[in-house]
């Protein structure tokens, strides 16, 4: 599960490249990996998460901060949040 994880983040990360976001990846060690997506108001931080049998990118807690990892405007919503 955790290569999963770590590959649904380096595809978020390219596909942010291609909008015009620059990220960072980071693999704790004593956390979960993330995606930082460099925003224009702050940075946003992403996990990729399983949510019963789909992936999803998570945000945040709220119920419009997350969206799921195979949604062709992933990376344009993420985008937003990150006010670019």
């Amino acid at each position: 599960m955790q290569e999963d994880r770590y590959i649904h983040l380096v595809r978020l990360a390219w596909d942010l490249r291609g909008v015009g976001v620059a990220t960072r990846l980071e693999l704790p060690l004593t956390e979960e990996p993330y995606l930082t997506a460099q925003g224009a108001r702050r940075p946003v931080r992403v996990t990729a998460r399983r949510l019963g049998q789909d992936w999803i990118y998570q945000w945040g807690r709220g119920r419009n901060q997350w969206i799921d990892a195979f949604d062709q405007e992933a990376a344009q919503t993420i985008r937003k949040a990150a006010g670019r």
